[in-house]
């Protein structure tokens, strides 16, 4: 089994989002955390959107300046949001988490998720997309979340687990966890095969 595997690795996430450290927990896998990484996160203005994650979670991997030793293995993540070609970041401020809530009200989008998975001898990056299907959300239902929760740090200006989620969501086809920003599912099955 997997978990009893894994005893014998020092798994490594890099990541200072507690979405992910709450998942990869929850998922029994064992882990530290490493959050001291700095990376420009720009991408080729022609990079398919499809791509733009799994470029970035190496972009991380590689910003780790600490040398893995034998038994390492890290793990780095990023999250988009896509609304047919645009892609939606994480908000700069009040105005501009209501505009991006705003857009997907009564729509949908795509949520992408690119892991890099790293160790002394291999690498290896893979993407989960989830498609979300918002209904309307009212002025006052956008208002209501972004003065009560935390959209400032989520791509898409949302977090799918957070209230907005709960009466927001109509439809999701795909990994709800992908979602939250770390395909756990995916991960698990990759790190099965990664370590064999």
């Amino acid at each position: 089994m997997l978990l009893t595997d894994l005893q014998k690795y020092n798994i490594i996430l890099a990541s200072v989002s507690p979405r992910r450290q709450q998942l990869l927990k929850s998922s029994g896998i064992p882990f530290t955390t490493f959050t001291d990484i700095d990376v420009d996160e720009s991408y080729p203005d022609d990079m398919h959107r499809a791509d733009i994650t799994e470029f970035l979670a190496r972009k991380k991997s590689e910003a780790y300046k600490i040398a893995l030793k034998e038994g390492d293995i890290l793990i780095t993540a990023d999250t988009i949001v896509c609304q047919g070609d645009e892609v939606l970041l994480k908000p700069s401020d009040r105005e501009d988490a209501f505009a991006i809530l705003k857009k997907i009200s009564a729509s949908s989008h795509t949520v992408y998720t690119g892991v890099h998975l790293r160790s002394l001898n291999q690498s290896k990056g893979f993407v989960a997309s989830t498609e979300v299907k918002f209904g309307l959300l009212s002025t006052r239902e956008i208002e209501y979340y972004i003065d009560n929760f935390h959209p400032y740090d989520k791509a898409g200006a949302y977090g799918i687990q957070e209230w907005i989620g709960y009466v927001g969501v109509e439809e999701i086809q795909g990994s709800y966890f992908n979602v939250m920003g770390l395909p756990i599912h995916m991960l698990y099955r990759e790190l099965e095969k990664f370590i064999k």
